[in-house]
């Protein structure tokens, strides 16, 4: 019998959408006829520990260990939960059904507040109308349960496990662990309260399935130790079946591992794209390939830990990996959470989105705090725009979903507008959104194409806003493009997150503060509508952490862990005290997105002294005002509008009298209107058919150029570029 490959994502991701690893090679086996089946086990544990069952089996462990001494000490607010056990058992299963968008007529009783119990991750809820005001009820319904359910995790975390967490569980173990003894100590311990519901689960999904081969993505720290668990009892009670790790961790963490008990838990570790290394994996588990034929996996070879890539065999072009495949998952059972304010992090967390790729690597691969060293950024492949919308096609019939969120580190501008093109053509109802470099080439009728093809939201890295450290980050933008661009995706109707970095090496306390004063300003003239502040880490695959000297920092130990090895202690003897920065940034920032303060001294936000800005306060305003880049005549000319009604109409004044061509553009929301001489009013009739996006690909602008020429007309570009025909962006007569 062909035994099938169990692909699994281990507790805890997220908990609104799957994961994609095990999506896309699932999709891949397809193509190659290798049977596959896949299982998120934190979504499964979730639903399990957090239902009526769940929570009665929760608080019925928490009084016998009180009973047994083994808990000594409860706090004020376990105490609390504990004492209103009764309600939160009783209100479970309704807020996880809400929470799964089952049951939204609930938000009506759980915004109310007197509906849920609520402890103590309550008394930091703000006011919450003016929180949501512009978020609307039902976010406001979905924070509250979000709290509601972390005062549950708080109790779990003081009373059983103090690992747990819904996506960060036991990350403290697998991040940054240069060494494998504090993992491999935790292991040696009784199972957790958490293990033994995600054991009972994964062992019936292992008797189910009855694999040959088990494949654990492991993205991020805070899912290793699962995975470790997982692997752990599947050697002790099914050790024929093979277990491989693959994912992000492995990728950037694992890439000098040298410890040989990690194989006490796996038999192999892949790096990289997985679709290659597991198909010859699976085919030297059948017997049909030697060890020495193996493709970026580490192994245990005589005790040694073995890294083996088979260079002759090439990786699968992007086109060859075939359409992600969620089959199998519990797709109706994930909740979406919002636990920080912050729309964002809203968007992201709320609803389930399909994941694509436009293409593999980033076109850009220069930032000097990324691992642009490693294959997953360095190797650009794009994919063609039509091969993307096929994907799109396809998971909407398979899914019923239709939205889509493009997880490139920078989604290209020319495949975006190829994308959204081909969107278009095909009438497709979509709604996506896309990491995007702030690039110049996001005109205002590009991001006006973007938001017709079903563009919702972009996040982008302004990073540290200043001139000098973005060009030492190797950017290749400024603080004033970003707004420029910025201003575009806006008034599209396109949110816009920033990510933002403060702590990149030689930021001056002087540079913080005036970055901190251009996020405000950005948000003052309402062309960002989100962003979020990160400190600095410095990576081993990064330009910074290959050549620290280079940008005047020094790292902490210079020794190689036999473990993980990615983030680096580092000290910055020219730059600032970072880590005073951050509570004063985000506080600043929390209140700039909810449109107040704007007024407020920078000082207010620290205590302690900070320098006066030395950024004009109106340098943003400035920067909005300045003129539009320059088109080129090799620009397409695409017509999105419908077609309109036309009518000659005899004009008369001080005895003259003359025809004009009145023409009436309907869009959704409008009608607009313009007059033009007949003659050229004629040719713009004819034009707008034979560069209709639904006909065609448009024509450039030194063609339409052209043919206006041909057909007899003069003046051209005072034709062109003035009133009316300048306005009529705004019904869909777009240059991208």
């Amino acid at each position: 019998m062909n035994k099938p490959v169990l692909l699994i994502t281990p507790p805890f991701t997220q908990l609104n959408t799957p994961y994609p690893a095990t999506a896309y090679l699932k999709g891949f086996f397809n193509t190659k006829g290798i049977e596959s089946v896949q299982a998120d086990l934190g979504v499964e544990v979730t639903i399990t520990l957090f239902s009526k069952a769940g929570l009665e089996k929760l608080f019925n462990t928490i009084d016998q260990k009180i009973k047994a001494g083994l808990i000594t000490e409860i706090s004020e607010n376990s105490a609390r939960i504990i004492s209103l056990k009764d309600r939160y058992i009783h209100t479970i299963n309704e807020v996880i059904l809400f929470l799964q968008g089952k049951s939204n007529t609930l938000a009506h009783l759980i915004s109310a507040r007197n509906f849920l119990p609520e402890a103590s991750r309550f008394e930091q809820i703000d006011d919450l109308k003016w929180a949501f005001g512009s978020m609307g009820k039902i976010d406001m319904a979905k924070h509250i349960a979000t709290m509601y359910l972390e005062d549950l995790s708080d109790l779990i975390k003081e009373n059983i496990d103090p690992h747990f967490g819904f996506s960060r569980y036991a990350e403290s173990l697998g991040r940054s662990a240069n060494s494998f003894d504090e993992l491999y100590n935790a292991l040696q311990k009784p199972f957790t309260y958490l293990d033994e519901i995600l054991l009972d689960i994964f062992d019936k999904r292992i008797k189910d399935v009855q694999p040959k081969l088990v494949c654990l993505s492991v993205p991020f720290p805070g899912n290793l130790y699962t995975s470790l668990r997982c692997a752990q009892w599947l050697k002790k009670h099914f050790p024929v079946i093979k277990v491989a790790m693959g994912g992000g961790f492995a990728n950037t963490e694992l890439r000098s591992l040298s410890d040989p008990r990690v194989f006490e838990f796996y038999d192999f570790i892949t790096l990289d794209d997985g679709e290659a290394p597991l198909e010859i994996l699976i085919d030297h588990i059948d017997g049909k390939k030697e060890v020495h034929e193996l493709k970026r996996c580490f192994i245990l070879l005589n005790g040694v830990v073995t890294y083996i890539n088979n260079t002759s065999c090439s990786d699968y072009k992007q086109g060859q990996v075939g359409t992600p495949d969620y089959d199998g998952l519990l797709l109706d059972k994930y909740i979406s959470a919002i636990e920080v304010i912050n729309p964002m992090h809203s968007l992201w967390s709320d609803g389930r989105w399909n994941k694509l790729t436009m293409a593999h690597g980033c076109y850009w691969g220069k930032c000097t705090f990324c691992d642009i060293s490693l294959d997953y950024i360095k190797t650009y492949e794009p994919i063609a725009a039509s091969l993307i919308v096929d994907r799109m096609q396809e998971l909407v019939d398979k899914t019923g979903e239709n939205g889509f969120h493009f997880v490139d580190e920078a989604a290209p501008p020319s495949l975006m507008k190829a994308v959204a093109i081909e969107i278009i053509k095909r009438n497709l109802v979509v709604s996506w959104w896309a990491n995007v470099r702030f690039e110049k080439s996001f005109t205002r009728d590009l991001c006006l194409l973007l938001k017709a093809s079903g563009c919702i939201a972009v996040s982008g890295g302004l990073e540290v806003a200043s001139d000098r450290l973005l060009e030492l980050i190797n950017k290749g933008i400024t603080v004033a493009q970003v707004a420029k661009v910025s201003k575009h995706f806006s008034d599209a109707g396109i949110m816009v997150h920033a990510y933002l970095m403060y702590g990149f090496p030689t930021q001056t306390v002087q540079e913080t503060i005036d970055s901190l004063e251009m996020v405000r300003q950005f948000f003052e003239t309402g062309v960002l509508q989100s962003a979020f502040w990160h400190l600095f880490t410095m990576t081993a695959h990064s330009p910074v952490g290959l050549d620290p000297e280079k940008y005047k920092v020094k790292k902490v130990n210079d020794a190689i862990g036999t473990f993980a090895n990615n983030d680096i202690e580092h000290t910055d003897v020219t730059g600032a005290n970072h880590e005073l920065f951050g509570y004063g940034l985000k506080k600043a920032l929390l209140n700039y997105m909810h449109g107040v303060c704007f007024e407020m001294p920078l000082q207010k936000w620290f205590e302690f002294k900070i320098p006066k800005t030395s950024i004009a306060p109106d340098y943003i305003l400035n920067a909005l005002q300045a003129p539009e880049y320059a088109t080129s005549s090799a620009h397409k000319v695409i017509w999105l509008g419908v077609d309109p009604k036309h009518a000659i109409v005899q004009k008369s004044k001080k005895g003259s009298k003359w025809e004009e061509l009145q023409i009436s553009f309907q869009t959704n929301t409008s009608t607009i209107h313009i007059s033009l001489e007949p003659a050229k009013g004629s040719w713009l009739l004819n034009l707008l058919p034979q560069i209709s996006v639904l006909k065609g690909n448009g024509m450039t602008l030194a063609a339409i150029k052209e043919n206006y020429i041909n057909a007899g007309l003069e003046s051209f570009e005072l034709f062109w570029d003035n009133k009316p025909i300048s306005g009529l962006y705004k019904v869909g007569l777009l240059t991208v």
